[in-house]
């Protein structure tokens, strides 16, 4: 990540993903029309300590006022600058399955300045059909729209065997950024960042904590 503005030093990963949590909920408070949020406020919504939300916006170049913390305006637009989220970016889905879809269609991304210009798959059943505003189109179209419409990223909602190949198309037609949704690991050049969202991989985590926190909970009763 870029450093903030007199920082020598990148901000931190975990960081960056705390901070892109506290932006999502600052713009909903600021949407409410509520104009200051403290520390132990950002800290109860998210499930964090107000002492970590502070060490959080450190890295940030604004700063609370004693007994109003901070203004949720400006600390929203700070984190926009910061996040990348001031900017409008202009993305592409390969595949165009149930996630594809679900995808094109979700109203949060044009909202947050995430225009998805195309949909794509092989599948010629799924060619020419209609999702929302979008037509499926196939892959052989994507290098042309990626440069047409000045693709800053592509999303990864294909089957796992297809990524590589997928984000192969999708880094040679010049996208600048992959969001992998798949299982499956994909190899990129380094200027060309990959954030893996695995869903089933979560959904499997959760069960695991829901399946060993309910043991241990029976556990700590019987004692």
């Amino acid at each position: 990540m870029k450093p903030v503005a007199g920082e020598s030093k990148p901000i931190p990963l975990s960081v960056v993903r705390r901070l892109t949590k506290y932006l999502a909920l600052i713009q909903g408070l600021k949407g409410e029309g509520v104009e200051w949020v403290s520390s132990q406020e950002l800290a109860t919504a998210l499930g964090t300590t107000s002492s970590t939300v502070r060490q959080d916006l450190s890295h940030v170049d604004f700063y609370g006022i004693s007994k109003r913390g901070y203004a949720t305006e400006g600390l929203a637009k700070v984190l926009s600058g910061l996040l990348g989220a001031d900017s409008t970016w202009r993305m592409v889905v390969a595949g165009a399955g149930n996630l594809g879809r679900a995808l094109a269609l979700h109203e949060e991304f044009p909202r947050r300045g995430f225009i998805i210009c195309g949909v794509f798959d092989v599948d010629p059943r799924k060619i020419g059909k209609k999702i929302g505003r979008l037509t499926v189109q196939g892959m052989k179209e994507l290098p042309a729209v990626v440069g047409r419409e000045k693709v800053d990223m592509g999303i990864l909602a294909v089957p796992s065997a297809a990524a590589q190949p997928a984000a192969d198309l999708l880094i040679a037609s010049g996208i600048r950024g992959l969001l992998n949704l798949t299982l499956t690991h994909v190899v990129a050049p380094r200027h060309v960042p990959v954030v893996a969202s695995r869903i089933v991989a979560s959904v499997l985590e959760l069960a695991h904590a829901v399946t060993f926190g309910s043991v241990l909970t029976a556990a700590s009763r019987n004692r």
